[in-house]
Formats: structure tokens, C-alpha cells, sequence
């Protein structure tokens, strides 16, 4: 399945390669969700007030999406291997060090390092896709990969809740440093890719601007960043505004990543015989009925039936959508692909701060409501434009 243009010539990187790259991913999602479950933990451990544990999660989202663009310049410097193994080195030590800290501001620190060099996993490992896999077989390699997110989504809320209140909150973090720290090793097995270049990052970003559809794929990921996980912030407390506990709403939304994993599986099958298009119109029909269950619906069974949808959707959209922004400038795949994580996390920032004076009023229909408009416009801006852009790429193939 997986060919790659590697310095050793006629190397291939195996299905096993995929599956050491689905286990970096599963460290560094696991570690990005695990922060949640433990914020009392935490808190309580340093008897300082929970706003101040807050802090620690904000600090490591911030740096965690603020250095995609950093580290997708520099594995089309440094090569995807290499800029992979340096950062689970780091990340892993720094997740260490979070499990031993004697202060809540050391434990800020060290989960703020920790969180930049995790950032560099996902993009880094899709833009290695990008580089090995033929295009025909791009969207199933990306799919697994999508799934390795949502297990480690799905395990860090499980595993941090038991963690915390069977052993301590220090074990969480603990796991997925050491798990970083050994996948730093063996990702030696990986081929690098034949693709680093000594340019300049500013001249590498103008490199990928300069393809017309870059602008686009960064705007279509900052709408998929507000429709997904901006609205998503906010369906947990949409529950608990009902009277429901933490622990109810947890488990609800949890589906997502349930459905998400189950999606990709589906995905898998169906993703040859349909186009690009087609994926991206079926992803948005099922968020938008997603919000609209939960807009229209609400208690627990709107907001299952909306994890799921969503979490089906995403699956379908995430990876047509990441697909594309590998396909758009091959010669700075690394800083595109970071282009459009970026746009992602940027998106749902941007969603989450609008939403928040209805969500203060307790207004989330309205919320549902209007990320459920949002998806559709989404939908038809991505299915026209991919449209188009095939029948470009195909059109300059024929000449």
C-alpha cells in the first residue's frame, strides 16, 4: 500500500509503518484530551482554586495549535522522520517532568512545552502520508490515522478519570511522556522521505501561498474548525445547563469519538468508489443534522444523536479535506498541511469566543442552530471548489 521516494532506492515503508505512525498519534491526542478529566484532581492536589488548573489547559491548547506552522516548515527542512523523533524526544521528557513537578506554575511550564512539541505529531504524520502513499490510496491511509486521534480521544477521557481517582493525576501525564519517549526511538524504522529542503520558512509559506488553492483550503478549514470542534465545546455544557451532571454529559458526548472511529472504518470502504465531492457533502449533511438534533431535540438523546452524526461527519470531511491540502503543493507539503491545521485550530477559537455570550445566556439551540447554517455553507463552498478543482487538475494532466 505505502511507496515512498526514500534515499535508500527501492525501500517501501509497509503497513507497519502506518501502524507506528497510528501509535504517535494516539500518544499525542492522548495527551491533548487527558488535561480535562483532571482539572479538580489538580487543583485539589495544589490546593489553589480550579481557574488557576484552567490555565494549564489553556496554555497547552495555545502552543499545542500555535506551532503547526513552525513545524510544518520545518519538516520540509528538516525531513518528517527526523522533525518526528526530535519532538516525541522532547515532548516525552517534558511529559515526564509533568509527572514529578512539586508546583502548580512548574506543572504550567512544563505542560505548555510539552503541548508545543506534541503539536508537531499530526501534521507531520499526514504530510508523511501525503509524501508516501499514492493519491489513490491516500484517503484510507488518512483515515487510519483519523482514527488513531479519535482512540486516543476516546482513551485519554476514559483513562484520565480512572487514573485520577485510583492512582493519582500524575500517572496521566506520565503515559503518554514515556510512551513518547520510547516511540522517539523507534520511529527509526521509519524511511525518511527524500524532501528536505534548506529554505527559508518565511520563503517556504510564500511557497505554498502562491498555489491559488492554498487560500482556499485555509478558509475551509477555519469553517471546519468553528463547525467541529468550536460547536462541539459546547454540547457537554448544553447538558449540564439541563440539570445534568458532568458525568452524564461526558459519557454523551463521548460518542463522538465512538462514532468518529467507527466512520473511518466505513470511510475505508467506500472512499474509492466515491469522489472527493460526494465525501465532503455526505460529512456536512451529518453535522448539520447533528446541530440540528441537538438545536431541535436537546436533553441526552439530542445530544447522542449529535455526537454521533458529528463524529460520523468529521470523519468523512476531516479526511477529504486534509487529503486535499496534501495534494495541492507537493514541493512544501509540510508547511500547506500546517497551513491548514492552523486554520483549524484558528476556526475553533474563533467560533468558540463568538459563541460564548449566547452560551452565557444559555441560548445553545441558537448556537446548534447557527453552526448548523454554518455547515451547509461550508458543504457548498468545499463540494463546489472541489469540483472545480478536480476538473483543473485533471484538465492540466490531459495537457
Amino acid at each position: 500500500m505505502w511507496q515512498s521516494n526514500t534515499h535508500h532506492s527501492g525501500e517501501k515503508t509497509g503497513e507497519g509503518g502506518l501502524r507506528i505512525l497510528q501509535a504517535a498519534v494516539f500518544a499525542s491526542n492522548f495527551d491533548r484530551f487527558v488535561i480535562g478529566p483532571l482539572l479538580v484532581s489538580i487543583s485539589r492536589s495544589f490546593g489553589a482554586p480550579l481557574s488557576h488548573a484552567v490555565a494549564i489547559a489553556s496554555i497547552y491548547y495555545l502552543l499545542f495549535g500555535a506551532t503547526q506552522i513552525v513545524w510544518g516548515t520545518l519538516s520540509d527542512r528538516l525531513g518528517r522522520v527526523r522533525l518526528m523523533r526530535l519532538t516525541l524526544l522532547g515532548a516525552g521528557i517534558a511529559g515526564i517532568l509533568s509527572a514529578a513537578v512539586p508546583s502548580l506554575r512548574l506543572l504550567l511550564v512544563a505542560r505548555a512545552i510539552t503541548g508545543g512539541f506534541f503539536g508537531a505529531i499530526n501534521p507531520t504524520s499526514m504530510v508523511y502520508v501525503g509524501d508516501a502513499v499514492p493519491i489513490q490510496k491516500r484517503q484510507k491511509a488518512v483515515a487510519d490515522i483519523i482514527a488513531a486521534t479519535s482512540l486516543g480521544t476516546a482513551a485519554a477521557t476514559v483513562g484520565a478519570g480512572l487514573g485520577a481517582q485510583f492512582v493519582s493525576w500524575r500517572l496521566a501525564f506520565a503515559a503518554p511522556g514515556l510512551a513518547a519517549f520510547g516511540l522517539s526511538f523507534y520511529l527509526a524504522r521509519l524511511p525518511e522521505i527524500a524532501t528536505a529542503r534548506k529554505e527559508n520558512p518565511l520563503r517556504q509559506i510564500g511557497r505554498a501561498l502562491r498555489h491559488r488553492w492554498t487560500l482556499l483550503i485555509i478558509v475551509l478549514a477555519i469553517l471546519e474548525g468553528g463547525v467541529i470542534l468550536g460547536g462541539l465545546t459546547y454540547l457537554a455544557p448544553a447538558l449540564e445547563s439541563l440539570g445534568h451532571s458532568a458525568t452524564a454529559a461526558g459519557l454523551a458526548t463521548g460518542v463522538y469519538g465512538l462514532a468518529t472511529l467507527a466512520s473511518t472504518r466505513v470511510l475505508k470502504r467506500v472512499a474509492a468508489r466515491l469522489e472527493p465531492p460526494s465525501l465532503i457533502a455526505i460529512g456536512v449533511a451529518l453535522i448539520a443534522a447533528g446541530y440540528l438534533a441537538a438545536a431541535t431535540v436537546g436533553d441526552i438523546a439530542g445530544i447522542v444523536g449529535a455526537s454521533a452524526l458529528i463524529g460520523s461527519g468529521f470523519a468523512f470531511l476531516h479526511s477529504t479535506l486534509l487529503t486535499w491540502a496534501t495534494e495541492i503543493a507537493s514541493e512544501a507539503r509540510g508547511t500547506t498541511v500546517a497551513l491548514f491545521t492552523t486554520g483549524v485550530f484558528g476556526g475553533s477559537a474563533i467560533a468558540t469566543a463568538v459563541a460564548a455570550p449566547l452560551a452565557a445566556s444559555s441560548s445553545f439551540s441558537l448556537i446548534f442552530a447557527l453552526t448548523a447554517v454554518v455547515a451547509v455553507a461550508l458543504g457548498v463552498l468545499g463540494t463546489a471548489c472541489r469540483l472545480r478543482y478536480g476538473r483543473s487538475t485533471t484538465g492540466n494532466a490531459a495537457n
